[in-house]
């Protein structure tokens, strides 16, 4: 027995219909016009509203700042300036349509003509709202966007996009298999510039990938999906079950620096001891500067602490910026500090000694199994750390074990390693960062003994 044909229009038929529909009416968006008039576009005034309403966008926006990214006519620019917003509208083109209304209703919206992947907070600054609606499958680079658009974002970013809705399930467990449809021309629609079709879960996958700290489906419409994208994690909870976590160490998941750049796909390595226990993923809210981010590593070291991975939050202002973290029941733990494009060139460096780092014997290093170098240097900047900085023997270089932190302008000790395949003789050691460099300092390995 066959199942009967569904009869209502797939997605790609309803795509060929709007284009129709938009050939015959010139709008995409309907409008009332202050005069009385009312403009029919493709989508209608009702439909709108409702889309709208998805998302938790107050009626008052006295004093908020609103981006729209992919204006189009602009009604929903426009929407948000009558509830009180101040409003920044972007698109990839100059739409005359959105000219015409703009005049029309004497709005003060401020209308740019900009590529996606060209926005930046020193650019255009940060908003309290984002509205990214109707864009994200029209992208050839969605997650590349979707970074871009959490790092313009200080609050919420209402995230609407076409959905596949087939559904892809994970053998043996639950949720649906992220999953993301490519239109490598114009199968979706007959438009060219249709590039993407993610499921639900993928949707929500890439958001919470970009850099949100919290991640939440409003609801799927006919062929789409609405999404509240959160900078900030929930409020702690007011009478907390369990005592704040004590953190660490951070540093630079990759390199084990504190050095980050806003700009790359850096990640933060935290680790932490916490009282309430078992610990799940979820349960960790880690923050930059107030900024959440999704934990999406959570291991149990054998001393009992904690270590969590978690992306650099998008938008971070270049200087010092302080990381911390809660549990679901706890509130926050101290604070510990990041660089985030701070540079790192100091004046002048000098080494003012140098020793084996078991013996203490000065301006020697017996060769022994786990042979460190301690040093003591003077004029590191504060960013120093064991990324940034170059400790070199006879063009070798060695790897920095140990930091410590800055005391005034007193000498900094170091702790490297010996160089593997060291040979006894005399060596002299440098330290640098970038193009600054340190007088050498002699130094003699000596067999190991024994």
């Amino acid at each position: 027995m066959f199942a009967k044909k569904s009869t209502k229009p797939d997605a790609s038929q309803c795509v060929r219909e709007w284009d129709g529909t938009l050939a015959q009416k010139g709008w995409w968006h309907s409008f009332e016009l202050p005069d009385g008039r009312v403009i029919d576009g493709v989508c209608d005034l009702k439909g709108m509203r409702n889309r709208l309403a998805q998302f938790p966008i107050p009626e008052n926006l006295a004093g908020k700042r609103v981006l729209d990214i992919g204006a189009w006519d602009g009604w929903f620019s426009f929407e948000m300036e009558r509830r009180g917003a101040d409003v920044t509208a972007i698109d990839c083109w100059d739409n005359e349509r959105f000219r015409y209304i703009h005049q029309e209703l004497g709005s003060r919206v401020d209308y740019r003509i900009l590529d996606v992947y060209e926005l930046d907070p020193a650019r255009i600054g940060r908003f309290d709202i984002v509205l990214f609606l109707g864009v994200l499958y029209h992208l050839k680079h969605p997650l590349l966007a979707l970074e871009k658009v959490c790092a313009l974002t200080d609050g919420l970013a209402a995230v609407d996009s076409f959905v596949v809705t087939e559904s892809h399930k994970r053998k043996g467990r639950a949720p649906d298999l992220p999953t993301v449809e490519f239109y490598e021309i114009d199968e979706f629609g007959g438009q060219f510039d249709n590039w993407v079709g993610p499921n639900v879960e993928c949707l929500l996958a890439f958001c919470r990938t970009a850099g949100f700290a919290r991640v939440e489906l409003r609801s799927v419409l006919r062929h789409s999906a609405c999404v509240a994208c959160h900078r900030r994690w929930e409020p702690a909870p007011t009478s907390p079950r369990h005592a704040p976590p004590l953190l660490l160490k951070v540093e630079h998941n990759a390199n084990s620096g504190i050095n980050f750049r806003a700009a790359a796909d850096d990640y933060v390595s935290c680790w932490f001891q916490a009282e309430e226990q078992p610990l799940k993923r979820e349960d960790v809210k880690p923050e930059v500067d107030g900024y959440g981010s999704q934990v999406i590593f959570l291991g149990r070291q054998t001393g009992g602490e904690w270590h969590a991975n978690f992306k650099l939050p998008p938008g971070l202002a270049p200087g010092w910026r302080e990381v911390r973290l809660r549990t679901a029941t706890s509130g926050f733990s101290n604070a510990m500090r990041i660089a985030v494009d701070v540079p790192a060139r100091p004046e002048a460096l000098a080494i003012t000694g140098l020793c084996d780092g078991t013996s203490w014997i000065p301006n020697q290093l017996e060769l022994a199994e786990g042979a460190t170098i301690s040093l003591w240097v003077t004029g590191l900047p504060e960013s120093a750390d064991r990324n940034n900085l170059q400790v070199c023997i006879g063009g070798m270089r060695l790897a920095v074990e140990y930091i410590a932190a800055p005391q005034g302008d007193h000498a900094r000790q170091m702790n490297v390693r010996a160089p593997l395949g060291a040979k006894p003789g005399d060596y002299l050691l440098t330290v640098s960062i970038g193009d600054v460099g340190s007088a050498p300092a002699p130094v003699k390995f000596l067999p190991a003994k024994g």
